[in-house]
C-alpha cells in the first residue's frame, strides 16, 4: 500500500484519562453521549468509536444521517445513536429500523415519525428539542403541549427518549445572563412535561462547556465533544475548573491526537532570493529549507504561511514562504543533520518541545473545533497506547 503524506496517532491512554477526568466532573449516574460528528473532530470515526467504547461510553451523537450510518459501520450493537441535526424524511425509516434515535425540533416531524413507526412495527426513539433562546432549532413553545400529547396518544409507536436544548455560548461567561434564561426556559419545558404526565428518559442540555459555565445543567446526560478529545472549550472554562479545585494550575487533560509528516528535500537558498509562490518571503542570507509534502488541501491552514511552526529533530522550525496546496517550506538553517525522510510532527511533541493545536490556530484565527475538523478523512489515522 502506497503511503499518504501526513499521518495521525490517537492515544487511547489519553483518552481513558479524559474520560475519566469527565466521569468526576459530572457525577456519577449521568450517561456521557460522545459527540463524533465531522469525523470525530478530525480524529477519525472508525478509529474513535471503538475507542471510546473500551472507555464505557455506549452512546454516540452525530449531526446527520450520513454520520449516523458511519457510526453504525464500527460501533458495538449495544451502543447508541443520536443524530441532533439533519434526518431527511426519506430516511426516518432507516433510522427507525436500526434503532437510531433523532431530534424532533418540529411538530409536523411526528407524524411522518409515527407512519414510519408502524409500517416497521418498530418505536421511532426521538428526542423532542426545544427552543430556549439559540433561535437555532427547537421546537417553540406554543406547539410543546400538542407534541406532547401526540406522544402520549401514539406511545406504542413513539418512545419519549429525550428532552433537550442547545445553549447559545456556554463557552464564555460573558454570556451568562444568556444562559441562564435558555436554563429557565428550559425548566419551564420539564414542568410541561411533568403536568402533562409524560416525561423524557433523559434530560440533557450540556455541552463540554456547560459542564463548567452552567451550574446543574448536566441532569441525565451530558453531550461532551471537544473535551473528551483533550481540548479545553474555551479559556473560560478552564478557570472556572481551576477556581472548582482551589489550584492556580492544573492539566487534567491530556491531547489524543498527534499529526505527522516527513522531510520530503532539502534545498539551500541564496541570499536575496524567494522562496515559494510570490515575494512574501526574501532571504535576507543564505539558507536551509526543507520541503514538507502537504498543504491546505490536505488540513494544514493556508493562513499559517511565514508564521507556522514545525518540529524537526527535537527542535523548532519556522513556515517560510506561503502554504501551497500540497506542500510548504520551513527554515532548518539553525538545525544540523536534517535529512531528506526525517520525520516531522505538525501537532504533538518531541523531544522537549510540543505544539498544539492552539499553537497554530491562535495565529490562523481558527478555533480547535475548526481546524480539527477540517481534516481530510483521508489522512491514516491509527490507535496508539
Amino acid at each position: 500500500m502506497v503511503r499518504h503524506s501526513s499521518r495521525i496517532s490517537l492515544s487511547q491512554s489519553a483518552l481513558a484519562n479524559n474520560i475519566s477526568f469527565i466521569r468526576k466532573k459530572i457525577g456519577v449516574g449521568t450517561r456521557i453521549s460522545s459527540v463524533v460528528k465531522a469525523n470525530a473532530y478530525g480524529h477519525g470515526i472508525e478509529q474513535f468509536v471503538p475507542m471510546a467504547e473500551q472507555c464505557g461510553v455506549d452512546h454516540f451523537a452525530v449531526a446527520s444521517a450520513f454520520e449516523a450510518q458511519e457510526v453504525l459501520k464500527y460501533c458495538a450493537p449495544t451502543s447508541k445513536i443520536m443524530i441532533m441535526g439533519i434526518l431527511y424524511d426519506c430516511d426516518i425509516p432507516w433510522a427507525i429500523d436500526n434503532g437510531i434515535e433523532f431530534y424532533v425540533f418540529n411538530y409536523s416531524r411526528l407524524p411522518k415519525a409515527l407512519e414510519a413507526a408502524q409500517k416497521l412495527g418498530k418505536k421511532a426513539i426521538i428526542h423532542l428539542e426545544v427552543e430556549t433562546g439559540a433561535n437555532r432549532t427547537g421546537m417553540w413553545a406554543h406547539e410543546f403541549p400538542l407534541a406532547l400529547d401526540f406522544m402520549k396518544q401514539h406511545a406504542t409507536h413513539l418512545a419519549f427518549e429525550g428532552l433537550c436544548t442547545h445553549f447559545g455560548g456556554a463557552e464564555h461567561l460573558s454570556n451568562k445572563f444568556k444562559m441562564d434564561v435558555q436554563h429557565k426556559k428550559y425548566e419551564d419545558f420539564l414542568q410541561v412535561c411533568h403536568d402533562a404526565g409524560i416525561m423524557p428518559r433523559y434530560r440533557h442540555i450540556a455541552c463540554s462547556a456547560a459542564i463548567f459555565n452552567v451550574p446543574g445543567s448536566t441532569y441525565d446526560m451530558v453531550r461532551v465533544g471537544i473535551l473528551q478529545y483533550g481540548y479545553w472549550p474555551s479559556p473560560d472554562t478552564y478557570a472556572v475548573h481551576l477556581k472548582d479545585m482551589g489550584k492556580s494550575s492544573d492539566n487534567p487533560l491530556r491531547r489524543i491526537f498527534t499529526w505527522k509528516t516527513d522531510i520530503m528535500d532539502i534545498r539551500k537558498v541564496l541570499a536575496g532570493e524567494f522562496i515559494g509562490y510570490g515575494t512574501t518571503f526574501h532571504a535576507t542570507k543564505e539558507m536551509r529549507i526543507a520541503v514538507l509534502p502537504l498543504g491546505y488541501s490536505n488540513g494544514y491552514p493556508r493562513g499559517l504561511s511565514n508564521q507556522g511552526k514545525v518540529l524537526i529533530g527535537g527542535k523548532i522550525a519556522s513556515v517560510v514562504g506561503l502554504i501551497n496546496m500540497n506542500l510548504f517550506m520551513v527554515d532548518i538553517t539553525h538545525i544540523p543533520d536534517v535529512e531528506i525522510g526525517d520525520e516531522v510532527v505538525l501537532v504533538g511533541t518531541q523531544q522537549q518541545h510540543t505544539l498544539t493545536v492552539a499553537s497554530f490556530t491562535d495565529i490562523a484565527e481558527l478555533v480547535n473545533t475548526e481546524m480539527l475538523s477540517r481534516l481530510p478523512a483521508a489522512i491514516p489515522r491509527k490507535v496508539v497506547s
